[in-house]
């Protein structure tokens, strides 16, 4: 036997399969580098990822070569002496994700650029809960906001969802506020777009927009707990985010909250969601007397006006959200905490309210969205982008594409 023959060929799968996913991480560490610290060197970058300088400079030509990276008009010399340093920057000028986030009474359609900054975006208010309609709407509104941003050309779109969403097969499996049940989001979006389509929860997304882009980013556990007519959460550990078997992770609707009186469809009393929703919410102001409607905002309005009864009721779900935080807290145990909640993002009492629930010792680790105002717009573009910024080779934008 020859004595090559125990050892595998340097073109084998193994070695192909092992080649590209260190490529991958490479261009992804780079990315993420560019993004928190651009304008940057790449000398700096590879001093801050451990990278060899070849490397950097190969990957950095590829990733210029998609349009994702441009060099900085502006050469810096080291020193004043020698050659300068010409630093390399997103091109957040052309290229942009869509978003899709389908909430209860309406879909948030947007476009973000590479910075996950919130370039467009539209509201669109349910005719129906038919999932073909709900997501035809949604595709022809992305179109119609691409056709309006002049120069902008999208890489794919990101559908974020509550309730159970399963992201690698793209469906929806269960939301039960919508009555969808196995709704082929990725193929219906895909079909009508033209475009590549990522699905996940909203929860999950959000938590990505956190680590990319918002107050999370650089910590090493992020749990984020959305509270809206849906009430979700995500827990990401070193830059992964926990989904479980189908990704099922995070359904905490039915956790029994300590104080809570409201009566579940489930049968029992104080499940969270049914406690915490924007409908109970609504539910409570209506019988009080302070709004007319379903708009939590209008609760939210009304205590900025001065209703104290709005203040209290606001004030009040504030207390059971930092209950619900506080029992996540003892069973993760994260670094930080991060709630969307409507009164926690825009009212400090309601805050300040969250927080002595949860502690003094663990106050300071809660904050509230880094989105306000945006943060529907955001989930479902972070999705999209949360899949760039793992694998920028595997992005379709360049030249011709």
């Amino acid at each position: 036997m020859p004595r090559t023959a125990a050892f595998p060929a340097l073109s084998s799968p193994v070695t192909r399969v092992a080649d590209s996913d260190r490529r991958r991480t490479s261009a992804s560490v780079i990315m993420r580098s560019v993004l928190e610290h651009g304008p940057v060197a790449r000398s700096t970058i590879a001093r801050l990822t451990g990278l060899s300088p070849a490397s950097v400079t190969d990957h950095c030509a590829r990733l210029t070569g998609l349009g994702l990276i441009r060099e900085a008009e502006a050469p810096r010399r080291s020193n004043g002496v020698g050659r300068p340093h010409v630093p390399v920057d997103l091109d957040d000028s052309r290229l942009v994700v869509g978003g899709v986030h389908v909430a209860v009474p309406y879909t948030t359609v947007s476009l973000l650029d590479l910075r996950g900054r919130v370039v467009a975006r539209r509201e669109l208010r349910h005719r129906s809960l038919e999932p073909s309609e709900v997501l035809a709407r949604a595709a022809d509104g992305l179109g119609a906001l691409l056709e309006e941003a002049a120069g902008c050309r999208a890489l794919g779109v990101g559908v974020a969802v509550g309730g159970w969403v399963d992201r690698d097969s793209g469906t929806v499996v269960e939301h039960p506020l919508l009555g969808w049940r196995d709704v082929a989001v990725r193929e219906t979006v895909g079909a009508r777009t033209g475009l590549p389509v990522q699905v996940d929860g909203h929860a999950r997304a959000l938590v990505n927009a956190e680590r990319l882009f918002g107050r999370a980013r650089g910590s090493l556990s992020v749990l984020h707990l959305f509270v809206g007519n849906m009430v979700d959460a995500a827990f990401a550990t070193h830059d992964e985010v926990h989904h479980g078997p189908r990704s099922q992770a995070g359904a905490i609707a039915h956790l029994p909250l300590p104080g809570g009186t409201e009566p579940c469809d489930c049968g029992r009393v104080g499940c969270l969601q049914v406690e915490l929703s924007e409908r109970t919410l609504c539910g409570r102001a209506r019988r009080a007397g302070v709004i007319d409607g379903v708009n939590p905002m209008r609760v939210v309005a009304a205590a900025d006006a001065g209703d104290p009864v709005a203040a209290r009721l606001l004030r009040e779900r504030a207390r059971m959200v930092g209950r619900a935080t506080a029992l996540l807290l003892d069973v993760l145990n994260p670094e930080r905490v991060v709630v969307t909640e409507v009164g926690v993002l825009y009212r400090e009492d309601c805050l300040a309210a969250l927080r002595d629930e949860v502690g003094a010792g663990r106050a300071a680790a809660v904050s509230p969205s880094s989105f306000p105002g945006t943060v529907l717009a955001m989930a479902g573009g972070a999705v999209a982008l949360d899949v760039l910024y793992r694998d920028p080779l595997a992005s379709p934008s360049g030249p011709g594409a």
